[in-house]
Order: structure tokens, then sequence, then C-alpha cells
């Protein structure tokens, strides 16, 4: 009489896991490429001025050229022709001495941006691998969508799973814990805050896809979410697009159907992606990770005894 659990397989609980690492060190990037900014900003480079991302391939340039004490010539003729257009206001940011302190710091994070992004390639070549092994019809479906690009498609299927588990797109809703709170005395009802109850990664690529999915010229989504702004304001919008979002994508998949757009809307041609089969980890290479974790844990211990 009672339901069975929703237990996914190993497979897919692996490819989860990577999902959900790769979205912990996307934070910790985030986290370090905010420390840099300070980094520079406490020693008055502003490059932002110039650059509209820092931390892009001619901005790393730059910035290794400044923590190298390269001259400005040798960091402008690295340059794309777009940026060396703007020399000039890139010369009034260098001409600013920076520190030595600063200089390591910012050196630093400049690795450990470059390792992370490393690591972040390496678990995105399984996840891939995996969701269009698996899930390739589904990853089409949910990229037909405005604001659904690859790696939020990836991450949905791997925090729900088989969507047809859920019998109408109202309980999926309640599953990601998208939908508001309701409380009731007698016969007096009152909506708050929405429950939050399951995985908070799936909800935050939900918002992040209403979000994208609000910027869309000619869309029907868009069109709601403006709607709903003028009386509820952006954030419970966004909000209420993202739960439209989920009951949207359950019809899809569930009806196995793409995604069509009243208003005319047409998605842009999704980038393709070189699948690359990974290679199996041998027993004597995971022995040897298991005993560098051991070292590492013990030298640890060492240390604070």
């Amino acid at each position: 009489m009672t339901k069975p659990s929703r237990l996914f397989s190993k497979s897919h609980r692996e490819f989860r896991a990577y999902i959900r690492l790769s979205h912990n060190l996307v934070q910790k990037r985030t986290d370090i490429k905010n420390q840099a900014q300070a980094i520079l900003s406490l020693e008055m480079f502003r490059l932002n001025d110039v650059l509209t991302d820092i931390f892009g391939k001619n901005g790393r340039m730059i910035l290794s050229g400044i923590c190298s004490g390269q001259k400005f010539n040798q960091i402008v003729d690295k340059l794309s022709l777009g940026v060396h257009k703007k020399s000039e206001q890139i010369k009034e940011v260098l001409e600013r001495e920076i520190s030595q302190s600063a200089a390591v710091r910012l050196r630093t994070c400049l690795n450990l941006i470059q390792d992370i992004d490393e690591q972040i390639s390496n678990l995105e070549t399984r996840m891939f691998s995996y969701a269009y092994k698996h899930h390739k019809h589904e990853m089409h479906i949910l990229m037909s969508c405005p604001g659904i690009g690859e790696i939020s498609a990836a991450t949905l299927i791997a925090e729900i799973g088989d969507f047809k588990d859920f019998s109408s797109r109202d309980k999926l809703a309640s599953w990601l814990g998208i939908v508001s709170k309701v409380y009731q005395s007698a016969d007096k009802y009152h909506n708050g805050r929405i429950t939050k109850r399951s995985f908070k990664i799936a909800r935050w690529v939900l918002t992040q896809v209403a979000n994208a999915a609000s910027r869309k010229k000619a869309s029907k989504l868009k069109e709601f979410f403006n709607r709903k702004k003028k009386t509820i304001g952006y954030q419970k919008a966004i909000i209420a697009l993202a739960r439209k979002i989920v009951t949207i994508i359950w019809h899809l998949i569930t009806k196995n159907e793409m995604y069509e757009d009243e208003t005319g809307y047409q998605k842009g041609e999704n980038r393709k992606r070189k699948i690359v089969v990974t290679a199996e980890i041998s027993i004597d290479e995971r022995i040897s990770i298991i005993s560098e974790i051991f070292a590492i844990v013990n030298k640890k211990e060492l240390d604070v005894t």
C-alpha cells in the first residue's frame, strides 16, 4: 500500500554528483574572482571601465602581464584587435604601479581560477557524455525552451530524473519546492513563501532560467513575466515564471513535444558539443588517489598536533 521511493540508478547518481560538484566549483570560482576584484579595487586598477569581462581571454592576459611586471607594449601586443583599439584607455589604467603583495595575491587568484576552469571542463565532459548518451532527446526538448541552455538542461535532468514519475505538473512543482505555502484558518486561505522542499540547486537553476527567459524578445514567457511584474513585483514574478517553466517542461517531456511559441519566438541554434567518451579510471589510479587523500589528511593532523 506504500508507494515506492524515487531511487535513482547508480549511474544517474554519479551523473548528479558530477553536476553538483561542478556547481560548487563554479561558486568557488566566483568567490575567487570577487577576491581578485577586491585586490584590483584597493590598488585603484579600474579595468572594469575598459573591459566588459576582466577574466576573459584579454583580461587574463592583462592581469598576467601586470603580475609578471611586463611593459605596456608587451601586454598590448598580445591582445585581440577589438581590445587593441582601446590601448589608450588601457594605458591610463596601467600607469599605476601595483604593490608586490597585491601582485602575489592576484597571481594566486589567477592560478586558482585557471585550475578550477580545468576541473570544471573535465567534469562537464563526463556530464554531457552521460546526458547525451542516456537523455539525448530530453536534452533537445528542454533546450528548445527559452532560457534553457545545455548546462541548465543537464542539471534539471540530473535533479528531477524521470519526469513521468509525476502524475501532474503541479506535483512536479511541489516536489521542487517552487509552490507557495498555504495557511488555512476556517474558510480563509493565505499564501506564503515558496516551500523550498527539494534540492536548492534545481530551484537555483530554474530561477536563472526564468531570469534569462524574461529577457527573450518576442516570447510568450516574457509577456507573462511583464504582466506579473506589474502586480506582484520583480522577485515574485521571477518565481511565478519559474513555476510556469516547470509546468511547461513537464508537459513537453511527458507528451514528447518540442517547445513552440505563439508569438513567433524562435530560439537560436544551440552550439553542438563534441561528445568525448571518457576513459574509466583504473584500480591502480583509484588506489593512488586514495593514498594521496590519506597523505594530505595525515599531514594536516600532524600540523595540528
